[in-house]
């Protein structure tokens, strides 16, 4: 694969150009084998200047969630602008958010909110490759990432600091998403379902599973590749992927990975705080992870409405969709008590410097409510001119609403501020410098990112 980063990174190839993390890689060999890997995986050393303590909590609101109805009210806006919600004070003065979200309100001095990004992309999948990415997608909904996101990117770049626990995990693959040229090594380790759930799994190995017996299984049908594998070993590539092989087993069998998945060990107490919720326990489980030394955890915040709400799990609420304040009411007192407890629970543990709490989604929602639904039920539609992104923590000031939008929420005017400043700011912290550049499959270079500036307000 053509995934090398140019100088000054060591070589062409990442050390994990085979390893799709849960599969063992078998996978990947279907991208052809690069005569330079051994060379590079005698390589041990970390590029200069990366950041071994921070990392990222990125809590994805799919579909869109609405500024308007959260974190950028128009109280004084017409009726069909500013909604059924009215907006509470939180205690930094002249900060005010949602009324459903009382917990918060009274933290505001441990968060921050960004008012005033916008990009240039309204569809779901190419507003999230190009919010997570920082390039716009040729396609308009590519199901896969035409440039890799940020999560592939942060694996790319710290794959040499660790060996025994994945670097980027997710609860499932973003739409949209992806690790793109990078190659399948730099997609994220794979969790799904309810970590309260006995359906909740890790990788393609049920939490309670004997992992030996899956590995053993996954190392017989390795073997019925040996021959292909040995016919293609001209160059000593081949030995290079048994260690590979080797990694990925020891990844998986750690005691550090499987430790970090292990959610009986927190206190009833705390698993109470988080709520006994998808999302509670998800924030919970991530909590886990960064503190294990992963290094970007990506959750879905996905919701199950009510019939009376609407039909989807997503933020996606159209009014055919769903009737958006109706879901609101059902989704924010959730997150109300989740996010509180994670700000909370890192500030305790002394992980508030080092760990960043991101909620966002690929866009805002129209400022204008719609009922184009046949029941006149409210929703909203896509609006990537305006949106509000929520931090906590990463070392980051916060207390502070950092620009605005117009009176009716419609765009933004006051630091007006294109997506890729919030990657630029969270590349910096990790100390990724973003000129650097991948070679695509086509062998172009690709810098990290083409434009953006760090948030000064936020370093």
């Amino acid at each position: 694969m053509n995934s090398k980063p140019m100088q000054p990174c060591p070589g062409p190839v990442g050390r994990r150009e085979f390893l799709k993390i849960g599969g063992l890689g078998l996978g990947a060999l279907s991208g052809g084998l690069d005569p330079n890997l051994t060379r590079l995986l005698a390589g041990e050393q970390s590029p200069a200047g990366l950041n071994k303590d921070f990392s990222v909590i990125l809590l994805w609101a799919n579909g869109g969630p609405s500024h308007i109805d959260t974190f950028d009210m128009k109280p004084l806006a017409p009726s069909e602008y500013r909604g059924e919600f009215n907006p509470i004070k939180t205690n930094v003065p002249g900060m005010e958010i949602c009324q459903l979200l009382p917990n918060l309100a009274q933290m505001a001095d441990k968060f921050s909110i960004v008012r005033s990004l916008h990009h240039n992309r309204n569809e779901h999948s190419g507003g999230t490759c190009r919010f997570l990415s920082g390039y716009t997608p040729t396609a308009a909904n590519p199901g896969d990432a035409e440039y890799p996101e940020m999560g592939s990117v942060v694996a790319s770049q710290l794959e040499h600091q660790v060996r025994d626990i994945p670097l980027f995990i997710a609860n499932t693959k973003f739409y949209g998403g992806g690790p793109a040229y990078l190659g399948p090594a730099y997609s994220p380790f794979l969790f799904s379902g309810d970590p309260n759930s006995s359906k909740f799994s890790v990788g393609n190995l049920s939490v309670n599973d004997s992992a030996a017996a899956a590995l053993k299984k996954r190392n017989q049908l390795l073997s019925q590749f040996d021959t292909f594998r040995r016919e293609l070993d001209k160059s000593g590539s081949m030995s290079a992927l048994d260690k590979f092989n080797n990694r990925a087993l020891a990844m998986l069998t750690s005691d550090r990975t499987s430790k970090a998945f292990d959610l009986s060990a927190e206190p009833e107490a705390l698993r109470d705080e988080y709520g006994r919720t998808t999302w509670g326990q998800g924030l919970l489980l991530a909590r886990r992870l960064v503190e294990s030394g992963v290094r970007l955890v990506q959750l879905q915040a996905s919701f199950r409405l009510s019939k009376k709400a609407g039909r989807t799990s997503n933020w996606d609420d159209h009014s055919v969709n769903a009737d958006i304040f109706q879901a609101y009411r059902e989704r924010m007192p959730v997150f109300d008590q989740a996010v509180p407890a994670l700000i909370n629970d890192l500030q305790r543990r002394g992980l508030d410097q080092n760990v960043l709490f991101i909620f966002c989604g690929e866009f805002g929602r129209t400022p204008l409510v719609r009922n184009q639904d046949k029941s006149k039920r409210p929703g909203r539609d896509h609006w990537c001119r305006a949106m509000s992104i929520f931090l906590a923590g990463g070392g980051l000031k916060m207390g502070q609403a950092i620009g605005a939008t117009n009176a009716k929420g419609e765009h933004p005017v006051d630091r007006v501020m294109n997506s890729n400043d919030l990657l630029a700011t969270i590349y910096q912290k990790f100390g990724i410098d973003t000129h650097q550049a991948y070679y695509d499959n086509t062998g172009r270079p690709i810098p990290i990112l083409t434009d953006g500036k760090p948030i000064p307000e936020l370093l």
